[in-house]
């Protein structure tokens, strides 16, 4: 099964989470299960939080990594160094480095801050998933 990884090249900060919001939100009305992965606890409460802001027409099942749940959630909010393993479809990554985890998906949505030291970070992310042999394509949002 092959494994694609797209990469948004943002034109402002402040989309990042909320685009994974809605990706995340996408994915699950699709069917699948997704991790997204923050780079730290605080984010990943900002990101929960977002998703419960959300319209109630617009709602997702999600939960925090390590929360307790009866079901498990189609949407699971980690950060670095805390993880469920359960397996899902799509991993959102907004960390600073390729999780060690990724070759347990088969797709990766990935973001290309503005801020040029963290562009260099995503040129690193983008170039160690085309060496593990990933198909690559990048989409400019406005």
């Amino acid at each position: 099964m092959s494994k694609h990884a797209q990469f948004y090249l943002l034109s402002e900060q402040a989309q990042m989470e909320k685009m994974a919001c809605d990706f995340a939100a996408s994915a699950w009305r699709l069917g699948k299960r997704v991790l997204i992965a923050c780079e730290t606890e605080q984010q990943a409460l900002d990101i929960d939080e977002a998703l419960w802001a959300r319209e109630a027409d617009e709602f997702v099942p999600h939960n925090l990594s390590g929360e307790v749940t009866t079901y498990a959630t189609p949407i699971e909010v980690s950060w670095k160094g805390k993880r469920n393993a359960q397996r899902r479809d799509l991993l959102i990554n907004l960390q600073a480095e390729v999780p060690d985890y990724v070759s347990s998906f088969t797709q990766v949505i990935d973001f290309v801050p503005v801020e040029e030291h963290l562009k260099v970070l995503a040129r690193e992310r983008y170039k160690q998933l085309r060496q593990l042999g990933w198909q690559l394509s990048t989409e400019q949002i406005k």
